[in-house]
């Protein structure tokens, strides 16, 4: 029995307790994220068994590491060079799996599930992610609050842990409860629609798609979503300017920049960044203006833009656009190639970029009071959901953006399926499967004005496939499918955008 854990969660506990997030955020903007992620190194190298073995195997005396040049030359860790080398426990501290007490598994979307244990006291930096969020966006710390987590329950990351962030919010003084009804629609309506009515706000917590399928499905039976005070937070997934403003107007918001987040999360390193009214505000004004946004982040499709601690994890941009980061957790993470696609900016820098290409006031975009100068990330969607069609990329953050306009928004869900197909002579085409609305029924009209309009955005966002696809091969193939179509668009299941190529 570990009798000096009680003492060690007590005074974590109490820390976070008792001190304000603007006194931390304070302090950590004046601290020297590079000396922070140095001494993580140490702590790392002298109590983790695998990465001291991992130091050992390539000649690296952790000694000679003494300064920030030192630790970039410092050797990536990956899941299959270290994460899957080296057996779990050895991977914590102390080399002990009990110093952990509880488990995720990431969803093995890039190879084999991984477990990836963590200890409560893990949480406390991350619960300051949503602390800032739920105070600084939603102003939580002075309304009663009702959080409805809808991501779904069990080992995998998201339900369980967001759970817990609430969790210790209301521990530290938030009027805030938390219900966990997970991804059952049915349940999450229920709890909205009878305990929504105590609270002046009702947080609904969960992946993007999922949640506008919840709205859409209330909607459909007649449930008032204005007079619950609706607040979002997401992850899992990129989502357009177009999608947050439609989901905010179903729910009778008029604050885009405050009744909305966005975390960057992953199951090895927890929450990493949010949305903040600043960084939505700068969204909404690269969303309006595509040729800035392409030359900020080198692609034609927006990426999620958060606002990061560096102390708390502290990135890298490695082989020109992926991140790596380092943090501690249950397993600690030292320049872990994170194989996210993305990039760095700090906060003046970007504001001065903005500025320079006419960025005149970011009230104009919704953005309301102060903001804290922490620098920026941005992070792509995963490239396996790309299709390429004659040589252009096709992201689903382009077509996205087409069946959100207003003619579409009330006839189809937002959600589709995109595959690059061969008609019977061989000539390819894009088609793109849409599912409608509850209750909407498949027609010319729909189709005709699903087509034009993908067509009209990717023009207007992709440069490539204004360039590359010729104008008669332009107008995608539209199918409509039914809401919650089994083949297409079954409920409760994490939604891809992309199927791989198929004769027809």
């Amino acid at each position: 029995m570990n009798t000096d854990r009680p003492a060690l969660v007590i005074e974590r506990l109490s820390t976070f307790f008792a001190t304000p997030l603007e006194t931390i955020l304070r302090q950590r903007m004046t601290a020297d994220p590079s000396f922070h992620a140095l001494q993580l190194f140490k702590a790392a190298a002298a109590e983790v068994p695998a990465y001291r073995q991992f130091l050992q195997d390539r000649g690296i005396d952790p000694d000679s590491i003494a300064d920030g040049e030192g630790f970039t030359s410092l050797p990536l860790l990956t899941k299959t060079g270290y994460m899957q080398k080296f057996p779990l426990p050895s991977r914590c501290k102390g080399g002990r799996l009990t110093a952990c007490d509880r488990l995720a598994v990431s969803s093995g979307s890039t190879g084999i599930p991984t477990f990836w244990p963590r200890a409560m006291t893990d949480e406390l930096d991350i619960a300051l992610r949503f602390e800032h969020v739920f105070r600084h966006s939603f102003r939580a710390d002075r309304r009663a609050t009702l959080a409805v987590v809808c991501f779904p329950l069990g080992n995998w990351v998201g339900g369980l842990f967001t759970a817990s962030c609430c969790w210790h919010l209301a521990q530290k003084g938030y009027p805030l409860t938390v219900a966990t009804p997970g991804n059952k629609p049915d349940e999450i309506l229920r709890v909205v629609r009878e305990l929504g009515p105590f609270f002046e706000q009702t947080v609904l917590l969960g992946y993007p798609p999922f949640v506008k399928d919840v709205i859409d499905t209330g909607a459909a039976q007649g449930l008032d979503w204005p007079a619950f005070h609706i607040k979002f937070v997401f992850a899992g997934e990129v989502f357009s300017e177009e999608w947050r403003s439609l989901m905010l107007q179903r729910v009778g918001s008029i604050s885009p920049c405050h009744d909305s987040a966005s975390l960057y999360g992953t199951a090895d390193g927890g929450v990493l960044g949010n949305e903040t009214p600043l960084s939505i505000a700068i969204r909404r004004f690269l969303s309006a203006h595509p040729d800035v946004a392409r030359e900020l982040f080198g692609e034609s499709r927006l990426p999620t833009l958060v606002q990061y601690d560096p102390v708390s994890r502290y990135f890298e941009l490695i082989e020109g656009n992926t991140l790596a980061i380092t943090g501690d957790n249950g397993v600690p993470l030292i320049r872990y190639h994170i194989a996210d696609r993305g990039g760095l900016i700090g906060h003046d820098d970007l504001i001065a970029f903005l500025q320079a290409r006419g960025l005149a006031a970011l009230e104009d975009y919704g953005f309301e009071g102060e903001a804290f100068p922490l620098p920026f990330v941005w992070v792509f969607g995963r490239a396996d959901f790309t299709v390429s069609f004659y040589g252009a990329n096709i992201y689903p953050e382009n077509v996205v953006v087409g069946l959100e306009q207003p003619e579409l928004a009330d006839r189809v869900s937002g959600k589709f399926v995109m595959e690059a197909k061969n008609d019977r002579s061989g000539s390819e085409f894009l088609c793109i499967a849409v599912e409608l609305l509850p209750g909407v029924t498949a027609d010319a009209g729909i189709e005709e004005a699903a087509a034009s309009s993908v067509r009209a955005q990717l023009l207007r966002l992709n440069s490539e496939f204004a360039n590359y696809v010729p104008p008669p091969k332009q107008i995608p193939r539209i199918e409509l499918r039914p809401f919650g179509d089994p083949e297409y668009f079954p409920v409760g299941v994490k939604h891809r955008y992309t199927r791989r190529q198929t004769p027809t």
